[in-house]
């Protein structure tokens, strides 16, 4: 296994995705990739907003 595919096997087998099927995997997966953007984005926003006082 190389490094990628380790950190991917951890990821798998930290949250419990390991025994799940392909499309409950697909569906966690992109609720926790909306969850980040959201995240990410907001917090962008108040850092430019709190930058520009």
């Amino acid at each position: 296994m190389n490094w990628v595919q380790r950190k991917i096997y951890l990821y798998n087998v930290t949250f419990g995705l390991y025994m799940l099927d392909w499309w409950e995997r697909y569906l966690f997966n992109t609720l926790i990739v909306v969850l980040m953007w959201f995240i990410f984005y907001n917090g962008s926003r108040q850092l430019s907003e709190l930058w520009k006082r």
